[in-house]
């Protein structure tokens, strides 16, 4: 799963090599709820591959780990963030598309995701992408606050994703 973005960002599967950045991301991105290092290297070097990376050249712009069951048919985002220093460059819109990709890949018909309450852009991208608020849990994050949650339903073979931009 490997693919280029307009702009010259590439999507691809993360490597060892950018276990330091996504490290540094997941820290930058979060205040608390972060994966570990060693659970980040894991999933890098787990055989279906769940952590994929955007990138601009050799810099690490964001990244989003997905999760799916063995016989599964829908697959969540269990973590996605992008680098502050590339907000507004379409990062976070492409890390979805290659989660849909992802889950496509790997036969499920839906994507879900958990969102802070109180992410206002991140639950802008998420609507206008064509997901979904089907619920929330509360106290769901370490700090007590409430999470939504948000669901995609995937045409097969459909990439197309809605119309307006970032």
């Amino acid at each position: 799963m490997s693919g280029h973005v307009a702009g010259g960002m590439t999507i691809q599967p993360a490597a060892l090599e950018d276990l330091d950045a996504i490290e540094a991301l997941e820290a930058a991105a979060f205040t608390g709820d972060r994966l570990s290092r060693r659970s980040l290297r894991s999933f890098v070097k787990a055989e279906h591959r769940p952590l994929i990376v955007a990138r601009f050249g050799a810099t690490v712009a964001g990244y989003a780990l997905i999760s799916k069951r063995r016989d599964g048919r829908t697959a969540r985002i269990y973590s996605l963030a992008v680098d502050p220093a590339q907000g507004r460059r379409g990062v976070g819109r492409a890390l979805l598309q290659g989660c849909e990709r992802y889950a496509r890949a790997h036969g499920c018909d839906a994507l879900r995701l958990e969102v802070r309450y109180d992410n206002a852009a991140a639950i802008a991208l998420y609507e206008k992408m064509g997901y979904r608020d089907f619920g929330r849990h509360e106290r769901y994050y370490e700090d007590g606050a409430t999470a939504l949650r948000f669901e995609k339903r995937l045409a097969a073979g459909n990439e197309a994703s809605p119309t307006g931009g970032r």
